[in-house]
């Protein structure tokens, strides 16, 4: 791995989760997907942590926590049935702004911003897929973070 690229704000971490440890989602262009998620998951304050050139891109807060990468058997990288990431937002508006960003960065909306539990109240809910079909929910459950 000399080809190995860390980010400075990775020198100290601070492993404090549990399971899951990250998710990756399969690329076929690096520079579309990065582009798509560089900007999207700045919405969450997270950048990159861990860049393996023509690889993957590791993305994170203080830890490796998604990323994208290029199949480890030179195959095409294919959008798996019935998979999906989930994002927590802060709030409502920030699960609007998320899933407003992914369709305007050339995300596709597999569903508008809104509530999806019994009586219309919990948890609030949009979805969407990146450039590449994979699925992601981005929610708020309970009352918005002050």
């Amino acid at each position: 791995m000399n080809d190995t690229v860390i980010s400075n704000s990775t020198a100290k971490l601070d492993k404090v989760r549990s399971l899951p440890g990250h998710t990756t989602v399969g690329a076929n262009n690096l520079e579309v997907a990065s582009d798509f998620y560089d900007k999207l998951l700045a919405l969450f304050g997270i950048g990159r942590v861990l860049v393996q050139p023509g690889r993957a891109i590791y993305y994170g807060h203080k830890t490796l926590e998604f990323g994208i990468i290029k199949p480890f058997d030179g195959e095409l990288a294919t959008v798996g049935n019935g998979g999906m990431v989930a994002f927590e937002a802060r709030s409502r508006a920030h699960v609007k702004e998320v899933h407003a960003t992914a369709l305007r960065l050339g995300g596709e909306d597999e569903g508008a911003p809104g509530p999806r539990g019994e009586n219309g109240s919990d948890p609030f809910c949009a979805y969407f897929r990146d450039p590449e079909g994979n699925k992601f929910l981005v929610y708020r459950a309970g009352p918005d973070e002050n």
